[in-house]
């Protein structure tokens, strides 16, 4: 039996503050917006989320894949 890692840890590539949140397990989030310097984040070019491109752990929909 796989275990989904539903915390990851993403870091802001503008200020460098770094925060552990919780994944959804239903869809994958696109917008995050840094509590630190207020940038909004956006996935990098080939990710679907804001986690798998600048988080600790992939999403969970792509940790099952």
């Amino acid at each position: 039996m796989e275990i989904t890692i539903l915390k990851s840890e993403i870091t802001c590539p503008e200020c460098g503050h770094k925060k552990k949140e919780e994944m959804s397990t239903e869809s994958c989030q696109f917008f995050y917006e840094c509590e630190n310097c207020k940038t909004v984040l956006k996935p990098k070019g080939g990710n679907c989320c804001v986690y798998c491109s600048y988080g600790t752990v992939p999403c969970p929909p792509i940790q099952k894949k």
